[in-house]
Parts: C-alpha cells; structure tokens; sequence
C-alpha cells in the first residue's frame, strides 16, 4: 500500500509508463493517496474496485465510488485522490475503440459483466493480444450503453462564486441560504444565482448537493456511521439524507458501506 503526505508521481506506481501492449495495471493506495497532476496521451477508465477515487481537472471534480468507472479520455490534466483502502483499476482503451465514449471525464455505471472484465484484465492473468482485444471491446460496448452518472462537481471560476464554493467545502454542514452567503462574500442573491446558472450550468441548490453527496462518499469510505454523515453534510436528518443519496447513487447509503466492506 502507498502512503504519503505528498502527491505521488504516476511514475513511482507504475514505473514502467506505457509499454506497448500494455492493458492496465492494479494498485492498492491508502486513503488519502494523492496522485500528483498528468495527463495520458490515451484514454483509460479508473475503476475502484473498493475505495473512493476522484478525478479532477479544469472542469472539476469526478468522484468514483466502488464499482463505478471514472472514463478520463487522452489529454486532459488531472490529479486523483482516493478515500478509504482503495483497490485501484486503471485500463487503458485503444484510440480506435474510444469514439463512442464521452468527449469528457464521466462517472459511468459499471454492470457485473463490466466489472469482471475489468478484474481480469488489470489482473496477473495474461491474455494473448487478439483475446485481450476481444475483451476491451466488450468493455467498451458495455459502457457505451452504460448510464452517466451525475456525480461531477463543476469548478467555479468567477471569484464570487469561488468564494461561496471556499465557504461549503470548509463546511458542507453550512445551512446558510444563498442570500446569506451573498452577504458573506459581498453579491446580491440575484447576483450569485445568475453566475451559477450561467457557468457552471445548475442551480446553487444542485451545486450544493453534489458538493454534500462528494463529501458523505468520503465519510461513508471512511467508515463513519449514516447519521454522523448526514449531520456532517448538512442534511436535518438521515430520512433525508438516505432519500437523496439513493437517488443519485441508485442504492442507499447503507447498501453502498455494505458493498465498501
């Protein structure tokens, strides 16, 4: 396992880089590991396997919860932070079998079949090239049907909207309304209502629960009880919390720590 309070470099995972040939690569990370700022001239799927893993990039952040799939296509820079012992999956998808996938980095539905396939081929069996094509390409016809998940929080760039963003993610447990932060950070409600609807493509309530869902995900991997993660995240009661959860995720909080363990 890897444990650090610096940012690893890809390199000091996999020392090898990109070998011709070469499908994926498995690593167990402790929680907290952070994986300093790359990008890959290839696209490639981070599954974990067990864990919390996030992408994130100029757009923002993706977070991948256990048997979900962060689909990260080739040039974009980014960094990934795990939460909880994460066992992760990075498969690398052909330039030639990539075109039917998002243009963007996506949190993608991983089904039984898609999860096997990940398993063995990021595994220690070695897969002659023309049967580890065959494979990668029903991956790649699994998850072009494979629902997208909403879990992206978008980066705000405008300073008055950075500025409400420094102040939930201090405290995701923050009630204050819109207004109330406008007043904090000096913008009308109108004002910080507009800019959210026009950058980042949302509503401050939307934002706000995607910021909340991020958080309870590294609560939950981290081993903290429902209800302490549904005061934590701001939510009045875990009734809530749980209705919420379920329907961003499609299972409750509860089946999803089951699913971590």
């Amino acid at each position: 396992m890897q444990e650090s309070s610096q940012p690893l470099r890809v390199e000091e995972l996999w020392p090898r880089g990109r070998l011709p040939g070469e499908t994926g690569a498995r690593q167990v990370l402790a929680h907290g590991t952070r994986l300093a700022t790359h990008q890959h001239d290839y696209a490639h799927l981070a599954y974990p396997a067990t864990g919390v893993l996030t992408v994130t990039a100029a757009g923002g952040t993706w977070i991948a919860p256990a048997n979900r799939a962060a689909w990260i296509p080739p040039g974009f820079d980014h960094y990934n932070e795990v939460f909880g012992s994460t066992d992760a999956r990075l498969l690398i998808v052909p330039g030639q079998m990539a075109g039917t996938l998002p243009a963007q980095p996506a949190v993608l539905v991983v089904s039984p079949l898609m999860r096997e396939i990940l398993l063995a081929l990021t595994g220690p069996r070695q897969f002659d090239p023309p049967a580890r094509d065959r494979l990668i390409q029903v991956a790649v016809d699994e998850l072009t049907g494979a629902p997208e998940l909403p879990l992206h929080l978008p980066e705000p760039h405008d300073e008055l909207l950075q500025a409400v963003a420094d102040l939930l993610r201090a405290n995701p447990a923050d009630t204050s309304t819109l207004a109330e932060l406008g007043h904090a950070v000096g913008a009308s409600e109108r004002t910080l209502s507009r800019l959210f609807r026009r950058e980042l493509k949302m509503s401050f309530r939307q934002w706000r629960i995607q910021l909340r869902i991020h958080h309870a995900l590294v609560l939950l991997a981290a081993g903290h009880s429902i209800t302490e993660t549904s005061l934590a995240c701001g939510w009045s009661n875990p009734s809530t919390f749980i209705e919420v959860f379920s329907k961003v995720l499609g299972q409750t909080p509860g089946r999803y720590q089951a699913d971590l363990r």
